[in-house]
């Protein structure tokens, strides 16, 4: 076994130009490919004058047009239930995921062959083996195993390096903590807030997880796992080094890991990748630096092609040389910063619920929260945060009042009620947290309850 920090040294190392020629190698590939296999995508292609030869650089992948996840659900409901993207015959799919949905809405669906999941296993090893996982090591998985992709591809990495696999589906909290200690686990593997939540079964336990085997913590799912509040909480209540990566239903796999290095964000796996960084609204390049929405275009699918998917996450791209590691792959500074679906807008108030968490997190005497969103009177939006504080010791007051104050500072005034309710009354997550509640009646409208 190699000792490389590396999984794949060669292309983890190659210089900016050498990661970009094998991309636009791989682009007019899969471009062919999907011309071939697709009708669907090749008419839009046609339609856009693009064929694989006039791919000469990466400035032409802007002739390539977007798709969007509604035109995604929108074909599948007209050509249900996968839509006309797959390349390959149903019957030569082995595995069948889907997205968790937005309200109302039918959730995606695709399928996997075994080329998908050679690829997918391989790309979880570029992040694992970065972040300092070995065949000695034992890996608990707490995520239950359905049709969410989660940790799945994880898991087959892991197999792939070599190490002892432990999955914890079907299981409760308790029972996974009890299996981490008696197994000695030396790498966890759950959502941020799911690995907060073992930390105080532990705790209810009798059970000090900081004295425990876990070295690191690998954490997906939420943005939760770059805010520094957050991953520094998780870090002392394991006694682990805790890592974020983050994947998506749509593209099968991961595509971004933070290295052993750790340079404040996570590297992006540019030999399976193209990720592009845009202006929400212009459609247009943003700069290192700037915040935008991610579009990705994805060379490892056997079948569905994924080109220039807008995929409304929020992100800051900056130059590989931020980290000392030799990698030469950009990173996303901060992870991913929020969705452009998550900002809500309170009495002309731009609220961002990943800049609420990295506050609340300053607090470690809090357990749970919850944003809720409601109408006051019946024409005034009203925004408040409801903690959950189990110490009986902790001096309220005081620390409810400074809460007050940081959320007021950080959105320009905007009053944010600061409330403590009954331990244990707010909702626990295992998988994606869903921690803003918006009772807020549209103005016109029918009343109606959204959750996120």
């Amino acid at each position: 076994m190699t000792t490389s920090p590396y999984w794949n040294p060669r292309h983890e190392t190659f210089s900016r130009e050498e990661t970009q020629a094998l991309q636009v190698h791989k682009l007019r590939r899969l471009l062919r490919w999907t011309i071939d296999q697709v009708p669907w995508q090749a008419q839009r292609l046609k339609e856009a004058g693009v064929e694989p030869d006039s791919i000469q650089s990466l400035e032409d992948l802007r002739r390539i047009p977007f798709m969007t996840r509604d035109q995604w659900m929108e074909a599948q409901l007209a050509d249900p239930p996968y839509g006309p993207f797959l390349a390959a015959p149903k019957e030569a799919a082995i595995r069948y995921h889907m997205t968790s949905g937005t309200t109302g809405r039918t959730p995606i669906r695709v399928l996997d062959d075994l080329k998908d999941w050679e690829w997918i296993a391989e790309a979880w090893c570029h992040g694992f083996w970065g972040f300092g996982i070995r065949p000695e090591d034992t890996v608990f998985f707490a995520f239950s195993y359905g049709t969410f992709v989660g940790f799945w591809g994880a898991h087959y990495c892991c197999e792939k390096i070599g190490c002892l696999v432990l999955p914890g589906g079907n299981m409760t909290t308790a029972a996974r903590v009890r299996q981490i200690m008696d197994m000695e686990a030396t790498v966890v593997c759950s959502t941020p807030t799911y690995a907060l939540r073992m930390a105080q079964e532990a705790k209810s336990l009798g059970i000090d997880l900081a004295k425990g085997p876990v070295k690191r913590v690998i954490l997906s799912g939420e943005p939760a796992g770059s805010i520094p509040a957050t991953k520094q909480l998780i870090e002392e209540q394991w006694g682990a080094k805790a890592g974020d990566t983050a994947g998506m239903t749509e593209l099968g796999t991961i595509m971004m890991f933070e290295c052993e290095h750790q340079p404040g964000g996570a590297h992006i796996i540019e030999n399976h990748f193209i990720e592009e960084v845009i202006d929400p609204d212009t459609d247009e390049p943003v700069p290192y630096g700037e915040m935008g929405e991610r579009v990705v275009t994805s060379f490892g699918r056997g079948f569905i092609p994924i080109l220039r998917y807008r995929t409304r996450d929020f992100v800051v791209k900056v130059p590989a040389s931020r980290c000392s590691c030799g990698r030469g792959w950009d990173i996303y500074e901060g992870g991913i910063r929020g969705r452009v679906d998550d900002m809500k807008l309170v009495r002309g108030t731009n609220v961002y619920p990943r800049a609420i968490e990295a506050i609340v997190r300053e607090f470690p005497e809090i357990d749970e929260f919850q944003i809720h969103l409601y109408t006051a009177d019946g024409i005034r939006d009203e925004i408040e945060v409801l903690v959950e504080i189990p110490n009986q010791d902790v001096e309220r007051e005081g620390l409810l009042a400074r809460l007050d104050t940081q959320l007021r500072e950080a959105h320009e005034g905007l009053r944010i009620d600061v409330k403590e309710v009954e331990t244990g009354s707010l909702p626990r997550f295992e998988l994606k947290a869903k921690r803003v509640k918006d009772d807020r009646i549209v103005i016109g409208g029918s009343g109606e309850k959204r959750e996120s």
